[in-house]
């Protein structure tokens, strides 16, 4: 590991899960935080909550389509969504840069409100401080949240061989958008972020469809590392096919001017849904009429041992050792070629979250 903390420490990637598994698991040992999902599943009085946090840094904390405010609410909201509850409450920490303007702080927390309000969450505690001009960078955002689980947990050793990989939605909008934003690039059609709170969709899932595996929202990282997250927990293979992952046009354009792969980048309103096939079909019509899963798509599969004799090549080719455990990602082109997908390495966009 590295002996400085770098800005690729914090996007989600390669770097943060060393941090994570080499630092912080190193000291801090409980086997609720062992799992390291979206939210920690607690035990209490017969009823098993969910309970997360998460900060936010985003720069420029305004952006097409959102906010940094919206953002913190959903961030938190989305995480309890996606481990299978209904979030509840929430708390809110405010670090402020002295010299931070009152109208915009006020625009902020006005767009916090509102998006609880969207979410059908309260927001029941804070804290507030207050640091010297040039100490931190107009305002920095810890929101925590609790939720109710909704029916039975979900959880990556659920996952099994032919279980489909459903998305409700175009990747890389929030990535790109903040990007623009942040750079001030100017493309034909703007883009903006798809951030939203993602329960009205979640919860009827899960009271609805009894064959959900698991859940998560691909944010920092981006798809292709939230599903080498998922595989290398689940120690499943899983085949992403490309031609099937929803992009809008305008942010592949812009990612491939920019040199960027949209498959890394950042999202706040979409979720990964991995289903038993006998149920994907209902799922994918559900989605599609919901409001936040008009593009939904089944983008791939988890594969079945009997495709261990193409896994073998695949990897020779990469150069890696077969893996009796699974937990690689492949994605097959639309010419039929394979190759493997890994977690974000490097600085591909830092601060988006």
């Amino acid at each position: 590991m590295e002996d400085r903390i770098l800005l690729a420490h914090g996007d989600g990637g390669l770097l943060t899960h060393q941090l994570i598994s080499e630092l912080f698991l190193k000291y801090f040992r409980d086997e609720t935080l062992k799992s390291l999902g979206d939210s920690a599943i607690l035990p209490s009085l017969g009823e098993q909550l969910a309970f997360t946090t998460d900060s936010f840094v985003v720069q420029p904390p305004f952006f097409p389509g959102g906010d940094i405010g919206k953002l913190s609410i959903c961030g938190t909201v989305n995480d309890l969504a996606v481990s299978g509850a209904r979030p509840l409450y929430l708390s809110a920490g405010f670090i402020l840069e002295e010299g931070l303007l009152l109208g915009d702080l006020e625009k902020l927390v006005a767009s916090m409100a509102q998006t609880a309000q969207e979410a059908g969450v309260r927001l029941v505690a804070g804290d507030t401080k207050v640091v010297e001009r040039g100490h931190g960078d107009k305002i920095f955002v810890t929101t925590s949240g609790v939720g109710q689980l909704v029916g039975r947990g979900l959880g990556t050793g659920q996952i099994r061989p032919g279980d489909l990989v459903l998305l409700n939605g175009p990747i890389g909008d929030h990535g790109m958008a903040v990007l623009s934003q942040r750079h001030g690039l100017e493309f034909e059609a703007q883009i903006r972020s798809d951030c939203a709170p993602l329960n009205g969709l979640t919860v009827p899932l899960l009271s609805r469809f009894a064959t959900l595996r698991f859940m998560r929202d691909p944010t920092r990282g981006g798809l292709a590392t939230t599903i080498k997250e998922i595989a290398t927990a689940s120690g499943r293979d899983i085949l992403l096919l490309e031609k099937e992952i929803p992009v809008r046009q305008e942010v592949r354009w812009a990612a491939e001017l920019l040199g960027l792969d949209p498959l890394y980048l950042a999202n706040e309103g979409k979720v990964v849904i991995i289903v038993a096939p006998e149920e994907a079909a209902e799922v994918l019509n559900f989605l599609r009429g919901h409001p936040l899963g008009g593009m939904a798509a089944i983008i791939g599969r988890v594969l079945e041992s009997g495709e261990e004799g193409i896994i073998n090549i695949d990897r020779r080719r990469e150069g890696r050792p077969h893996s009796p455990r699974g937990g690689q990602v492949y994605l097959e082109t639309p010419l039929g070629a394979r190759r493997l997908l890994d977690l974000l390495a490097g600085e591909q966009m830092p601060r988006i979250c």
